[in-house]
Formats: structure tokens, sequence, C-alpha cells
């Protein structure tokens, strides 16, 4: 039986659009059906762009009968997470608040995803502000997991995973501070990539406010889809130094040679982990092994110390905004932050200097596990996706919530790379691994991925299931 264009992964809608065995129109017109198909099931998809993503299709394939040069994605539609600058659109950040805040000009990652050909299919739900690890918007509602309604998705990037996994989008465009392009992912039974910090341009054009010390240090752009070799391809296009964002780098996405070392944390510090969370990582190393890397079950060192310098940074940035987060925020993200800061006292200067010295000190010793075990694999999330509600019910569910996604914050906090990508199924939800390696070693990472996504296989697209 033949594939629908929707099934097909980005690489392979790119390669069938550059020998004409698909149009980009075709393409295009297959996910807006599946949209229309699905979209009520899990609320993903919050604007389209029929018109436009059309016009966009039908210069594409003009260009490609003209014989001009072509981009690595002509053709291939994308989506993009509504706290991302689209031109002409409003960037909502997923609040009613900024329902009218428009933006006049792409963000970097936008640009080049349309320097490398590919077209712009729609819009995807986030929580307000990207401050909650379930997709729920004052604006546009909840998205539910497409394994199993009622569950969250992960977020912050939950619709653009979504969307992903049921097939609306074959590649999008997410970000991550506290794990939003992981989260999701690992919810999802997708595949991402967390930059190192600085390989991928961030920052809106239409933003109001300069870019905050925290997102400087801890927050990336990215990619996510289906395959890993998708995520590796749309990491290429959006990577390098760009004009607006002065933090950004060319770095070369291949690195030296290292050896093939791999430190498994299926239960990392801090709190319980799920059996079949623990298993979905056993299923990693298994693969990993079988391909010839020497794996060996290690946690890296200080890892109490990352998870509170991550808490602690967050935190402190905040309470210095607190008046405009929780003018901007709907109710549910207003109550997430309120439950899960609770606990940490104000931040005098003296404690602040003492925090960053103490992640430079969890830096290095990370440095210096990284020259024996140049890649580290655990968990994303160490217990299922939670039911809609979970995370706001009181206290003790939010710090759970904050427990239970600790093993992606020492990425942020230090700005490594990590990939995600899933290693099966269990009880009806996703399982999968997380990939760290050392700063700007997100080709290890990814390597390391396609090497468990040979084996395991790919489980997504799926229709939406109840």
């Amino acid at each position: 039986m033949a594939r629908e264009p929707w099934q097909e992964s980005a690489s392979s809608l790119a390669a069938k659009i550059r020998d004409g065995s698909l149009s980009s129109r075709e393409v295009v017109e297959s996910h807006l059906a599946r949209i229309d198909a699905v979209n009520g099931a899990v609320n993903a998809v919050v604007e389209v762009r029929p018109d436009e993503v059309r016009r966009e299709a039908d210069a594409a394939d003009a260009a490609l009968r003209a014989g001009g040069p072509l981009g690595p994605l002509h053709g291939v539609p994308f989506t993009i997470k509504t706290n991302i600058d689209v031109a002409g659109y409003a960037t909502t950040e997923g609040c009613e608040t900024l329902k009218d805040f428009m933006a006049t000009s792409d963000a970097p990652t936008v640009e080049r995803m349309r320097r490398a050909g590919a077209v712009a299919l729609a819009r995807t739900n986030m929580p307000d502000l990207g401050l909650r690890v379930n997709a729920e918007s004052s604006l546009y509602g909840s998205t539910h997991n497409p394994w199993m309604r009622g569950r969250t998705a992960g977020g912050s990037s939950g619709g653009e995973a979504a969307a992903i996994a049921s097939g609306m989008s074959p590649i999008g465009l997410g970000n991550d501070l506290g794990g939003s392009l992981r989260n999701p992912a690992y919810a999802c039974g997708i595949a991402s990539i967390k930059p190192s910090r600085g390989r991928v341009p961030q920052g809106n054009p239409s933003a109001l406010v300069e870019t905050t010390l925290i997102t400087q240090v801890m927050c990336v752009e990215g990619v996510l889809a289906r395959r890993v070799a998708d995520v590796r391809l749309g990491l290429e296009v959006v990577m390098g130094a760009h004009r607006f964002d002065p933090l950004s780098v060319d770095v070369p996405l291949r690195g030296g040679t290292v050896a093939k070392r791999v430190a498994l944390v299926p239960t990392p510090f801090g709190g319980e982990t799920d059996p079949d969370v623990v298993e979905g990582v056993r299923i990693a190393g298994r693969a990993l092994e079988a391909a010839g890397y020497e794996v060996e079950e290690v946690e890296p060192p200080m890892l109490f110390e990352a998870y509170i310098g991550w808490a602690e940074f967050i935190t402190t940035s905040h309470r210095l905004i607190e008046p405009m987060l929780m003018r901007l925020m709907g109710e549910g993200g207003r109550k997430f932050l309120k439950l899960a800061s609770a606990e940490f006292p104000p931040t005098t200067p003296e404690l602040l200097e003492l925090m960053h010295e103490n992640r430079h000190k969890v830096a290095r010793a990370w440095r210096e596990f990284f020259v024996t075990y140049p890649l580290i694999v655990g968990p994303t999330w160490t217990q299922p996706p939670f039911e809609h509600g979970f995370d706001i019910k009181d206290q003790d569910s939010a710090l759970s919530v904050v427990s239970n996604f600790r093993f992606v914050l020492p990425a942020n906090l230090l700005g490594l790379p990590a990939a995600c990508v899933p290693t099966g199924v269990a009880n009806g939800l996703p399982t999968g691994a997380q990939i760290i390696g050392d700063m700007y070693r997100d080709d290890l990472c990814l390597d390391a991925a396609e090497v468990v996504e040979k084996a395991v296989g790919v489980i997504t697209p799926i229709d939406p299931r109840g």
C-alpha cells in the first residue's frame, strides 16, 4: 500500500520533490488534509497558513521547473512554535494577553528554514510563555498526547511534538530552557536535539525587552522530527552565527574522533524512576553496546548541584520579572510557577555570585567526566507522561513534576547538547532515551541516537488514540 506524503520523513519528502515524484503543492495539500483530519483530537496546531503555504509551495515547484539552485529542504513544509517570530503573524507565546502581538519579520531559525527551501505550514501550541511542562495555553487550550488522550504531550514545545507525532508536520522548530525540546519529544515518541549553547541563533525581532541572562546562558533553539536524520538535517540548516544573535557561533557539526564509551544512567539521582523508563534507557544501552560502544553504568558527578543550580538560576530570574510574568500569563501558568518555586528563598547579590561560581564548578567536573565518557545516556523524564492538571494540583504534585524532568536540567545549566530518541512503547505510551555530550559534540549525540533508532525503529506517525 502506497504511503501518503504526510507519512514520509522530511528528508524523504525533499528527495521526492527534488526528483519530481511529488510536488511541493501535493505534499502541502496532504499535510493540510491531515491537519483537518486529526488536529481536533489533539489540538496541537493552533494556526494554519493555507493560502500562504500553497503560494509558497507553488513558488517552490516553479523554482524546481526553472532549474535553479535548491536548498536541502526545498518545498518541504515545517511548523513553528508560537513563541518564534513569523512575519505577519502574532507571536502569542500561548498567552491570551499577547494574541495581537504581531511580528514584522522572521526569527533567525525561520529565516534559515525558508532559505533552505522549506515552506511554513502552521503554528503549534505551547503553555503560556513556555513556563510549564504541559502544553496548556490560556489562548488555545490544552494539547493532548496523541498516544493517550488526557495525558500531557510535554512542554513547552508540546504542540510541535504532538503535530509531528500524528503526521501533521514532518519537521518543526522549538526551543529549550528546561527540556522544552526534549520533554515533548519523549512524551510523544519522536526525536529532537537541544543544541550546544550558541550553535543556533536565538531571539525574536519582535521582542520588547532585551534577552535576559537566563536565556543567554540556558535557552537554545532547536529542531524536532520523527527521524534522527531529519533532526540532523534541520540542525545543519539553522545552525551558525547570525547577525541578530551576538552569542551565536560558527562551529562545524562534525568533531574529532573520541572513544565510543557511554555512561549509562538508568536511575538518576534525586528521586524514583519508573521501571518502564528504566527499561527504555537499558534498551538504548543494549543497542549501543551491540553497535560497538563500551557501555558502563556510572553516574556523572555533582548531579544534585546541577539540579539546584538550574532551579536557583531560573527562580532568581523569574522573581526579578515576576510582576510582568503574572500580568501576561493565564491562571494555570501562574499557579505552576508559584507552586514550583515556593521552596526557594529570595536571592542576595552574594548568593547570586556563589550560584554562578558553583555552575562553573559543576561544568568543570562534567568536562573532566567527558574525557572518560564522551556520552551520557539516561532518561528524559523519570516517569511516564502525567495526566492533564496534575502539575498544578498542589505543591507536592508540582514539585514531583519538576523532579520528573530533573535529568534534562544539567544540559541547560552547562550549555550541553542533548538528543532524544524513542526506545519503544510501554503501557500505551512511548519510552525513550536522552543522549548528552560535551559542548559542541552534538554530532556524537546524533550518531548514538541514530544507532538506537536503527535498532528500535521509528514509532510515529500514529493516529491519535483515546
